[in-house]
């Protein structure tokens, strides 16, 4: 089983991320489970989700405490909730930021981690360009099909176009395109250090 945990606020679409993070992995035959995890139900408050997918019927229930992976809707968060909490050491992170792991000032904290499982993406600025809309969540969702491999992007997309019409699916579609090319583009470039280092 692969379980995900989706930290953001209230408004930036995290409770959709999830669901569409289920669909996707649906879509390709595998059991998936998605929900949400809410503190004070208010914009701009600390929001929780979770996904998990697998092979066979899940029969958790329960909050995830131990991810494989992270997706940070809101950097922010990072020094104000322990977001990292019971992430495996292998696990995959993906933060939505145009900063690097060092900027954030994380970097100690990374030190020992997979640098191809480790990424960043400006997933606001994404949404601000194909939607028009501040909402990361769909770009990560792209960005996370390429950092991962768990589901493809045709999958994420027929879950978008499930989810979204018109011009507002064309425009997630495109962000989390651009996401995941993005977010290739930096793991073969960590690879490529790591092979050199």
């Amino acid at each position: 089983m692969f379980q995900i945990r989706i930290h953001g606020r209230g408004g930036q679409g995290v409770v959709s991320a999830a669901e569409m993070l289920s669909v996707a992995a649906f879509r390709e035959g595998r059991h998936a489970q998605a929900f949400p995890s809410f503190g004070s139900e208010r914009n701009g408050a600390p929001v929780v989700a979770y996904c998990r997918i697998a092979d066979k019927e899940i029969r958790l229930r329960e909050p995830i405490m131990a991810p494989d992976a992270l997706i940070i809707q809101d950097p922010t968060l990072l020094h104000q909730v322990d977001v990292f909490a019971g992430l495996k050491r292998d696990g995959y992170i993906l933060i939505n930021t145009n900063r690097s792991f060092a900027e954030l000032g994380i970097d100690e904290f990374i030190r020992d981690w997979h640098p191809e499982r480790l990424c960043t993406v400006a997933a606001t600025e994404l949404a601000m360009k194909h939607v028009g809309r501040p909402v990361p969540n769909v770009p990560l969702l792209g960005g996370f099909a390429a950092i991962s491999g768990r589901v493809s992007l045709e999958s994420v997309i027929a879950a978008i176009d499930e989810k979204f019409s018109g011009k507002v699916a064309a425009g997630n579609i495109e962000a989390a395109r651009e996401a995941y090319a993005i977010v290739r583009r930096e793991m073969d470039e960590a690879r490529e250090a790591s092979a050199h280092a």
